[in-house]
């Protein structure tokens, strides 16, 4: 291969085709080229585990090895991990795994070459180079095999999540590894690979509603919430990212400390919930999504704390102010250690918070959230009555992501444009594109119902199910509800499958559609499930709206 990387798998990927030099996401050839190593011995690792299931011997298959091999997945998502040395560990540590589970098979027998294959450290390179998205020759397959293995990623996302919070579900583990294993089966034909993508959709709603129970459980239902935006005068700690648990530890070991902690981008939703409101230096939220965060993360002058993905590469002038933890890393940056079930220590950011001074404010006033399906189900009798009236004429579902691309300056438009008796629903930081435009509110419901992170696009998929038993409809496409979804990485790529899965069509997917898909697959996905694009907003409000 000419070029030692070849990377599609977000929307951003360089020319709409896919990065070969670098990652527009600042990932390094090498670092690329070792993550696709650690997909290739994640799959043969999940095809040994899948034929261990096979033969019986399920209780082989421990939780650890389940959320090894998630974790890998999550640390492959695009902006989670750009640290090689961390990754290489990872396929050292799944190569370990495989060995012993291998010993453990009555019958190795047409187990795939990832399956069987094993080398010291100093060859990984030789053999990374070769198993990349492009070892599949066949475009269509090639093209299936990815839209799997992304959808796999966010489901993975979402599991590691629950099982933060000691949730698991053995099914959609089994069902992440079978997946996974059936990308390396060449027997399979491109009607047998479809016929998966839409089960991985079906595992996508168990996986996300799963978390929905490990979240509300934890810490209760989200609740119409008024959130600052401003700042105060002690020094703070950012929090960004999506994991709850370590949120709930930083407040924990912040308390009474003099630091006050902020959230940043998808972490915003975390004011929504009743546990998080007892914590009085819970201060509010600084800036927006995770695209902005050099401008940002410089003028907080505190610590920040990447939980996940989206990491931009920090710049010189604040990188010794960034700690990762979880499937988070970068070269750099300060690694604050912990496994599922430990209590981590955040006391380095808290001494570091200390020394800096106050953030420094750059904006001011509050935005209102929490309107995750519980929420919406208690103000049911009021949206019926409005959308009966005709006060409501359409929701539109502009959930997903945020990006740094121009072209995304559209969902500001179109927002802006939709009519006066439109509701928009949303999860995920698209919303930060609308959620700060003061639509106004129609009889009290405001215009912008966010229901969280693209976590909790879970309830988008639950209200739209209400919606459809409370005014006593056959087909849930008859609703009045528009799909205009924005889209960056692999958690909204299992966010739209899961839909599939659940029989919405005409989904519109924007800016760009994703290179990984075909033209053959795209024919697919427009032919059976209407799937499209975005054009402008003139031409696309009259298509939506006549």
């Amino acid at each position: 291969m000419e070029n030692r990387m070849f990377c599609f798998q977000c929307q951003e990927t360089a020319g709409g085709k896919g990065c070969t030099l670098a990652g527009v996401c600042g990932k390094t050839s090498d670092t690329a080229v070792t993550q696709d190593l650690l997909i290739y011995v994640t799959k043969g690792l999940s095809a040994v585990t899948t034929r261990l299931r096979d033969e019986g011997k399920t209780s082989s298959v421990t939780r650890d090895i389940n959320h090894l091999v998630t974790g890998n997945l999550f640390t492959t998502i695009t902006n989670a991990n750009f640290d090689k040395a961390v990754i290489t560990e990872r396929i050292t540590a799944a190569l370990k795994e495989k060995r012993r589970l291998l010993d453990l098979l009555d019958n190795k027998t047409g187990l795939p070459e990832a399956a069987l294959w094993d080398a010291p450290e100093s060859e990984y390179m030789a053999k990374a180079v070769s198993v990349g998205v492009l070892s599949t020759e066949n475009e269509d397959i090639r093209s299936l095999r990815e839209l799997i293995t992304y959808g796999i990623k966010g489901l993975s996302a979402y599991t590691k999540h629950a099982n933060a919070l000691l949730k698991d579900n053995e099914e959609v583990d089994a069902f992440i590894q079978r997946g996974l294993a059936a990308t390396l089966d060449n027997s399979l034909s491109a009607d047998e690979l479809t016929a998966l993508v839409l089960e991985t959709g079906r595992y996508g709603v168990e996986g996300m509603a799963l978390l929905d129970k490990a979240n509300t459980e934890a810490y209760g239902n989200p609740e119409i919430t008024k959130v600052s935006l401003g700042v105060g005068d002690r020094p703070g700690i950012l929090i960004s990212g999506h994991d709850l648990k370590d949120l709930e530890m930083l407040l924990e070991q912040t308390a009474g400390t003099g630091v006050d902690v902020y959230t940043h981008s998808e972490m915003l939703p975390a004011h929504y919930y009743p546990a998080f409101k007892k914590y009085p230096h819970f201060k509010g939220n600084y800036g927006n999504a995770w695209w902005k965060q050099k401008e940002e993360f410089e003028s907080f002058n505190g610590p920040v704390l990447m939980t996940t993905n989206c990491i931009v590469p920090p710049k010189d002038s604040y990188i010794d102010r960034v700690y990762t933890t979880g499937a988070a890393g970068y070269p750099g940056c300060k690694h604050i250690a912990g496994g599922i079930g430990e209590t981590k220590d955040f006391s380095p950011l808290i001494e570091h918070a200390k020394a800096c001074p106050p953030p420094e404010e750059i904006e001011t006033g509050e935005i209102i959230g929490g309107f995750a399906h519980d929420q919406v189900f208690k103000l049911a009798d009021k949206i019926v009555e409005a959308v009966k009236s005709g006060a409501i004429k359409k929701f539109v579902v502009m959930a997903g992501c945020d990006g740094r691309a121009k072209s995304r300056d559209y969902y500001t438009e179109f927002a802006k444009a939709l009519p006066e008796d439109t509701v928009i629903l949303t999860a995920g930081c698209a919303k930060y594109k609308y959620n700060k435009l003061d639509l106004g509110d129609i009889n009290g419901i405001p215009r912008v119902l966010d229901a969280g992170q693209c976590n909790d696009s879970y309830s988008l998929a639950v209200i739209a199910l209400k919606l459809k038993e409370v005014f006593g409809l056959n087909d849930i496409n008859e609703l009045p509800i528009i799909y205009n979804i924005a889209w960056y990485e692999q958690k909204a790529v299992i966010v739209l499958l899961a839909l599939l899965y659940l029989g919405v069509k005409n989904i519109h997917l924007g800016p760009t559609l994703p290179a990984f898909l075909s033209p053959n697959v795209t024919r697919i996905l427009v032919d059976n499930f209407g799937i499209a694009g975005i054009t402008n907003v003139d031409d696309d409000m009259k298509l939506f709206f006549g």
